[in-house]
């Protein structure tokens, strides 16, 4: 698969897709409360893509064998692909709620972390950690860097916390398709892999462990757990490559920050 560099017209595209995911994340924020289900939370969402952005929820159906729901719900030791269902959540619980939404034949996909409730210190730091693992990969985006210099500033942040990088999955580009190349992996060396050039559009995702890096996929053929049973967290942003460094694409129009 060759990468997929944008065109000015499609940049401008990406950037209203990409609003519009964060939007939808906003949006569900305030309805992440002990006693809610994530099957709920996966409700709203659909109707909101659909009714209030008049867009699609990319991820229904999709894939083999097809997704049942319209967002991820992944609550504690689910690293990511959780399928909403009735459970509803507890305080104390850990939530990644992922979400692409397509319109116009372009696709915006993000991902935050929620805590429900009042969470442990030791939850709030994965947290925390985890984004600053993403925004340093994010910060290694310029044009002429590499994927593994990407890779290899989210795993130091992580690694030197004391938590472990998923490896078998990864960050993605994006654009008319909802999974285009290059992979971007969330480990790495620097200087390693694809140079980046003006144009591309892709996602930084990293999943960190509470414990070891191992996982296994639970029988729905979807749903992703640590193989220990430590918590996991996952943050995720669309970024654009510009002439002299990146662009988030999916910063929270709410409150700025990405």
């Amino acid at each position: 698969m060759t990468v997929i560099i944008k065109t000015p017209e499609e940049i401008e595209k990406m950037r209203e897709l990409g609003r519009l995911a964060a939007e939808a994340l906003d949006y569900i924020g305030p309805f992440v409360k002990p006693g809610i289900t994530t099957n709920e939370i996966d409700r709203l969402i659909h109707d909101y893509h659909i009714n209030v952005q008049g867009g699609y929820p990319a991820p229904l159906h999709y894939g083999n064998p097809p997704y049942p729901k319209s967002c991820c719900t992944s609550v504690n030791h689910v690293i990511c692909h959780g399928i909403p269902n009735d459970k509803p959540l507890k305080e104390g619980d850990i939530l990644n709620i992922d979400v692409t939404i397509k319109k116009d034949g372009f696709h915006g996909d993000s991902s935050r972390m929620f805590a429900v409730g009042k969470i442990s210190p030791q939850a709030q730091r994965l947290i925390d950690v985890t984004h600053e693992s993403m925004m340093a990969g994010i910060a290694a985006v310029k044009p002429g860097a590499t994927l593994g210099d990407i890779g290899h500033a989210c795993q130091t942040v992580a690694e030197n916390a004391g938590y472990s990088v998923v490896q078998e999955f990864c960050g993605h580009g994006i654009g008319r398709s909802f999974h285009e190349a290059p992979q971007v992996l969330h480990y790495g060396r620097k200087g390693q892999g694809m140079k980046l050039a003006p144009g591309m559009i892709f996602t930084i995702e990293p999943m960190i462990n509470q414990g070891k890096r191992h996982l296994r996929i639970l029988a729905d053929g979807w749903t992703v757990v640590t193989k220990d049973r430590s918590l996991s967290a996952q943050w995720e942003h669309e970024v654009l490559v510009t002439d002299t460094g990146c662009e988030i694409l999916t910063v929270s129009p709410a409150t700025g920050k990405p």
